[in-house]
């Protein structure tokens, strides 16, 4: 075990790395600000405002995107989760993408700045992300959202957070959800970071950087094959078939590309892979630093979104 894997000093290294990225928010600019995140790809504006969803861990911060020139019926509802490594509550990283979906699908996008890890470890973010799906599915009349037409997505951690609230939305009776958009996301939590291979020789993403997300998340590595983390290691072998159909996005030369590939293979088995694209040339987090393929990508995940609305009936997130 490497030092920065122990629990406690993986706990350290966390809350030093969230303490950073506080300062960096309370810049008034400058890269990692909030205001830089904020003014990326600004040909897609929204009205926004932040919601509080109440869970069993505590109250959740939700920012809500309309399309500027929303009106006529309340619209489905998009519920996005952010990447981090799990210990990182940087919602303002998806602005962009969230502003994108919200414009280019036609609907409400819910930003959800959940719990982290090491205040929160596993399995409360998966759990509270569940939690907020079922309220926004059940709370739309009350917010301008339709709540019976509901899909969910994230980056990075957000989309394992997607893939772990669409699994309990199959296990435990709904709600519905039209589509689970996973990004570039962790499935396998279980297979340590060293026993990885990526298809460049310094991936973005390092051993160091998985010893202390991993240890900080789920500090016990017997706990990381759960299904609600490693949905993608072989010893998940539960029957998928009704999982909310899914759209998986991986890029070329992520560590964790083969997760997202074993992944997609077995909910394509399983009846509910709507499709897969990999991102060529890129690695992982490849949209915070190249707004060009930002621009190539996130309309395409928008389209799935729209498409996913247009079927008519939602399919799928029930047993």
């Amino acid at each position: 075990m490497s030092f920065l894997a122990r629990p406690a000093v993986a706990a350290f290294a966390a809350t030093a790395m969230q303490r950073l990225q506080a300062l960096a928010n309370r810049r008034a600019s400058g890269r990692g600000s909030t205001a830089s995140w904020l003014a990326r790809l600004p040909e897609y504006v929204c009205t926004t405002r932040e919601l509080t969803v109440p869970t069993a861990f505590g109250p959740a911060r939700a920012v809500l995107y309309l399309p500027a020139d929303a009106e006529g019926a309340p619209p489905p509802v998009h519920v996005n989760f952010h990447g981090g490594g799990y210990v990182m509550p940087q919602i303002e990283l998806d602005d962009p993408l969230c502003r994108c979906i919200a414009v280019e699908a036609g609907v409400a996008v819910l930003n959800v700045d959940y719990v982290v890890a090491p205040q929160h470890p596993f399995p409360a973010p998966p759990r509270q992300a569940y939690e907020v799906v079922k309220w926004a599915a059940e709370h739309g009349g009350e917010h301008g959202w339709d709540g019976g037409r509901l899909s969910v997505g994230g980056q990075s951690a957000g989309g394992g957070l997607a893939a772990a609230a669409a699994r309990q939305a199959l296990e435990e009776g709904g709600p519905s959800i039209a589509l689970q958009v996973l990004h570039y996301p962790p499935l396998d939590l279980a297979t340590g970071a060293r026993d990885k291979r990526a298809a460049i020789a310094k991936p973005m993403l390092r051993p160091w950087m998985a010893d202390v997300f991993d240890s900080a998340y789920i500090p016990d590595p017997k706990q990381r094959a759960d299904r609600l983390a490693s949905p993608a290691h072989p010893s998940d072998t539960a029957d998928l078939k009704g999982i909310a159909p899914a759209f998986v996005v991986t890029a070329e030369y992520d560590l964790l590309k083969a997760e997202g590939v074993a992944y997609a293979d077995r909910l394509r088995t399983a009846g509910s892979l709507v499709g897969h694209h990999d991102v060529a040339g890129a690695d992982h987090g490849y949209d915070s630093t190249d707004e060009d393929k930002a621009r190539e990508v996130y309309p395409v995940i928008a389209e799935q979104v729209r498409r996913a609305f247009d079927k008519g009936a939602v399919q799928g997130g029930r047993p």
